[in-house]
């Protein structure tokens, strides 16, 4: 088995169908405001993770929380994990400033982020 290393995950994307309350409820939660404060997403850094909220769950029609692995080769790992078992939800792409993000299923039908950053 190969196996492309991972850095952990450090972002999780939450759902939210109010984003004001949700804002209100994580800065609370998290003790800091909001780094990326958008009518369509919501960006919190607290203790080197990323929290992020995404109203009435994206263009990825999130469901639940999604948690990422950040990974030095989003391709690789892509590839490694369809050879596992998996199968790709989401191809990988450009996010903004070269941030690539990609989901994938496990075999029981969670959902698995990635992202790669520059």
């Amino acid at each position: 088995m190969t196996s492309s290393s991972i850095h952990g995950i450090k972002t999780v994307l939450h759902p939210v169908t109010d984003l004001a309350a949700a804002k209100a409820v994580y800065a609370a939660l998290l003790g800091v405001p909001p780094r990326t404060d958008s009518p369509y997403y919501v960006g919190f850094e607290a203790e080197g993770q990323h929290i992020g909220l995404v109203p009435d769950g994206g263009p990825q029609k999130m469901t639940a929380p999604v948690a990422y692995w950040h990974v030095p080769d989003i391709e690789a790992k892509l590839a490694e994990l369809v050879a596992a078992g998996a199968a790709v939800k989401e191809l990988a792409h450009d996010v903004g400033g070269g941030r690539l993000v990609a989901t994938v299923t496990d075999t029981d039908g969670n959902i698995l982020g990635l992202i790669q950053d520059r």
